[in-house]
Parts: structure tokens; sequence; C-alpha cells
């Protein structure tokens, strides 16, 4: 089977395990929980990630006492850009059926009292999930533990293909990574499970490649299909590798659907698949250069190793003082 067979196949799995997904309990308790939250526009979520890049859920204040949760004090805002309706008043003249100036007896025109509703702006104050204590909040998505085989040349692998450096350090909050706008870095979380290191990679390593408005790609999708895209990539070079990440990606990516249709899904699958062949392809050239200098590196050590056989022991003369 060709790779792109592979790649179709595998997200043909994806787009059916997510529909099952839909049906159950689960994810109805999740939607009743979502649906108190906004959903942000592209330039709000970009001020976000300006902000805070490790934001995974934000809300206001307000949004999140009704989830009976409370802001920790001394959190610092996220700021946003929210729409400010008002109301103006002015004098126009009265006008008729046809639109024309209605004159008095007098022969003049009178004004008449009119309010308009007007659009303004105004910075309103946002935080993120990690910045509040209370009551769970219901997830579709549960982290993996498990260890991966060659654990280490994958992950030297991915250093090398990322277009912009990888870091492992402590994120404070519910972030497994991030990457970075402003510096151009991808941060992981360094208390997480191999393969959550791999798949969290891989994740923003698409993020990277896909949504970065810096790049010249001027035509960025919503937060929720950057984020479905992300994933689904993620998911699918994983797979491809042999790392199963469905009991993550799969809950991941239905919560981040806007519906059961997964507009957002069958929207980038051309993009998706494009861009998990993309990094299969430098993965799987990455890997085997590092297999061909490990073995390089084997066989001179074994050659001194042999040469010194061969010279037979070395009798080192003692010197007496």
């Amino acid at each position: 089977m060709s790779q792109s067979q592979q790649i179709k196949e595998i997200t043909d799995k994806l787009e059916k395990e997510i529909e099952n997904l839909f049906q159950s309990d689960k994810y109805k308790d999740y939607l009743k929980t979502m649906s108190k939250f906004t959903s942000y526009s592209v330039n709000n979520t970009f001020l976000i990630a300006m902000q805070k890049p490790d934001a995974t859920m934000v809300a206001g204040y307000a949004t999140w006492q009704k989830l009976n949760r409370q802001v920790v004090k001394g959190s610092k805002a996220i700021k946003i850009i929210a729409p400010c309706p008002y109301r103006r008043k002015t004098e126009t003249n009265a006008a008729d059926a046809d639109g024309q100036p209605v004159a008095d007896n007098e022969g003049s025109h009178p004004e008449e009292p009119e309010e308009k509703v007007l659009m303004g702006f105004k910075v309103v104050n946002v935080f993120d999930v990690s910045q509040t204590e209370g009551e769970p909040l219901p997830e579709l998505a549960h982290k993996l533990d498990s260890t991966v085989a060659g654990y280490a040349d994958f992950i030297d692998a991915l250093k090398q293909f990322s277009p912009v450096p990888i870091e492992f350090k402590r994120i404070e909050g519910s972030a497994n990574g991030y990457y970075h706008l402003a510096d151009k870095n991808i941060i992981i979380d360094d208390n997480m499970s191999q393969i959550m290191n791999c798949k969290t990679g891989i994740h923003e390593i698409a993020h990277a490649m896909l949504h970065d408005r810096d790049t010249g790609n001027t035509d960025i999708p919503d937060r929720e299909t950057r984020e479905v895209e992300a994933e689904s990539v993620a998911y699918t070079v994983c797979q491809y590798f042999g790392l199963d990440t469905s009991d993550y990606s799969f809950g991941y990516i239905a919560g981040w659907s806007s519906g059961r249709e997964l507009k957002e899904l069958k929207s980038s699958i051309d993009t998706i698949r494009q861009t998990a062949g993309r990094i299969i392809a430098g993965m799987e050239n990455r890997l085997d250069e590092i297999k061909k200098l490990k073995q390089i590196s084997h066989s001179s050590i074994q050659k001194g190793v042999d040469a010194l056989e061969k010279s037979g022991p070395v009798h080192h003369r003692a010197h007496r003082h």
C-alpha cells in the first residue's frame, strides 16, 4: 500500500470514529458545558495566543462563575476586543413615504428626533481555564501514558524536521504544548508521557506550518478549524508510525468541531492529508539518517575494538622511584 493510500485509510477511520463519538452521552454532557463559551473571532484568537500562548479554554469572569469556577486572585487578564453597540440621537428632516422632505404650513422643514444604533468596540478581560479553580469541566480527550519504541530517535527526527526550535519545559496550566507566534518556537510540557510528547510535537509543527501569518499564508482559518487540522495531522502521522493516539485525538477533534457534520474536518481533509504526507516523508528521511549515523558510529567502534584485539595485550612497565 502506498503512503497516500495509508494516509487516506487513516483519515477515513478518523472521520468514522469521531462520528461515533458524537452519539455518546459523554459528548452530550460536554456540549452542555461548552455552549456557555463564546466563539472568538480570528483576530481575538490571535490576541489571546500572543498574550498567553498556552491558553486552551478562555471565558470572561462572569462565565467562569456560572460554571462554578473562580478566577484565581492575582491572575493577569487576557485583553481582547469586544463589540459595543450604543445609541445616538440625531435630528433629521421629516420625510414622506417617498423620502421627500415634508414642509409645514409656514413652508419650513421641521426636524424630527431619530435614534440610531451604532457599533463601537471596547477592551474586555478574559481568563484561561488554567487561571481558574473550582468544579472540573467535562473532558472528551484523555491524556495517553504509553512509552514509544525508539523514542529518542523519534524526538530527534521531530526536532530536525520542525521549521522552528522545539523546547521541553514545564507549562503551568492545562496546555500540553504551544507554538509561540512571536518567539517562533514550540514549547512542549516536560511532565508528559513519551507518546503525548510525540503527538504534541507533531500537533504544534502542524500549527507552525499551516497557521502562521508571518510565513506568507494569509488564508488563516478560524480557531476551531486550526485545532481540528493540527490534531488530525498529529493523529495521522502518529498512526502511520504505529503510535495510537485515538483516546486523545478523537475527543480533541470532536471538541473543536462546530457540529456533527464535521465541516472543519471535511473542508480541510486535503490540507490534513498533504501536511501529514510532508511530515511523514520528512520524518522518514531523518530517521533513516539517524539510523545510518548510528551504524557508522557502531562500525567505527567495532573496528577499533577489533584492531586492539589483533595487536595483542598491551604491557605497561612499572616505574619505581
